[in-house]
């Protein structure tokens, strides 16, 4: 293998933003698209006050999430029955496959790093329209 092909370090700035299938703009971060990443991926999100992405579900990867600033609702569940609220220094796990929906109702921004064992975040992403008047 030459020196041209072999992996390597590499930092991401998180200044450019891309606009995901649920209805959010995500910073861009660590991914097959922008490292050659082969088994994760890793953004920040900022939710806006007020706004919400729409129900979907991520097929075949897990997510980790860490609320760094603010607080967002999230309703999870074949018919989003399930309601939390993570706040800042707080983290959530979702299982591939689980229904969901997360919304910042405050007055602040909330922001947080998300985690996902898919390197490109958004192949497996798939929407639940049926799903969003579920939600208030």
């Amino acid at each position: 293998m030459d020196s041209a092909s072999k992996p390597t370090c590499r930092v991401v700035k998180p200044d450019s933003a891309y606009d995901g299938k649920q209805g959010l703009s995500y910073f861009q971060g660590i991914s097959a698209e922008t490292v050659g990443s082969r088994g994760i991926c890793m953004h920040l999100l900022t939710i806006p006050p007020g706004a919400r992405a729409k129900a979907h579900l991520h097929d075949t990867h897990e997510t980790a999430i860490y609320m760094l600033s603010g607080s967002a609702d999230t309703w999870y569940g074949e018919r989003l029955e399930h309601h939390v609220v993570l706040h800042a220094g707080e983290l959530m796990y979702i299982p591939p496959g689980v229904p969901h929906l997360p919304a910042n109702r405050t007055d602040t921004p909330c922001t947080a790093i998300i985690a996902r064992t898919d390197p490109r975040e958004q192949e497996s992403v798939v929407l639940l329209p049926d799903l969003d008047a579920l939600v208030p």
